[in-house]
């Protein structure tokens, strides 16, 4: 029994979740693009995924981050960092979670997110408007790309999301959770990290 419990927790320390763009298993890829280059050692996501991952709107899942107005850039970096680390981090296995969906079998829950990463997300996205705190549901899929639902007034994320914990814990409907570890703790998952000192997203599975 013992045995069979290490199987499995090494199971959850190097594994791609069963979503809609993931490979089966993580694994090296040549080239990554743009701020997904972070994972090319050991990767869930393909060079093809990484480069839509950038697009203001791409086929992964015809999302527009400029659903009321452009997005500014800063901000828009965060989001791009997001879809990365969902997409191609093969380090989330603690937190992945049955998902009741037709696109997706397997989702992401409370991974504990650095303070840091975090507060500056929330920090360089507060001129950014937007019109729904949960990012997931509720929007308006007719023309085949999200627009706002009528009754929805756009504002600024300063006002939809009072605090750094309000966006991370609510935007993709608790997917990540906001903590008070800190980058370097071992403790939370980095959205960010320096590539050439490894992957700190590692102890940070072994951990939980």
């Amino acid at each position: 029994a013992i045995a069979a419990a290490t199987v499995t927790q090494d199971l959850l320390l190097n594994v791609c979740m069963d979503a809609k763009h993931h490979k089966t298993e993580p694994g090296p890829e040549g080239q990554l693009y743009g701020q997904c280059a972070l994972w090319k050692d050991n990767a869930c996501c393909t060079a093809n995924t990484s480069l839509e991952a950038h697009q203001d709107q791409s086929y992964l899942y015809n999302f527009n981050w400029d659903h009321c107005g452009a997005m500014p850039e800063k901000c828009k970096r965060h989001f791009i960092q997001d879809t990365c680390l969902y997409e191609c981090s093969p380090n989330l296995g603690p937190w992945i979670d049955q998902a009741d969906t037709s696109w997706r079998k397997e989702r992401i829950r409370d991974v504990p997110l650095c303070q840091e990463d975090c507060e500056q997300w929330w920090e360089d996205c507060q001129e950014a408007v937007t019109c729904k705190v949960n990012w997931h549901k509720g929007w308006n899929w007719t023309t085949g790309t999200n627009h706002c639902p009528n009754d929805a007034m756009c504002q600024k994320f300063k006002f939809v999301f009072p605090t750094a914990a309000a966006l991370c814990e609510q935007i993709w409907s608790g997917s990540y959770r906001y903590t008070s570890h800190h980058r370097g703790s071992s403790r939370c998952i980095q959205m960010w990290f320096d590539p050439t000192k490894g992957n700190p997203n590692v102890a940070v599975a072994q951990y939980y």
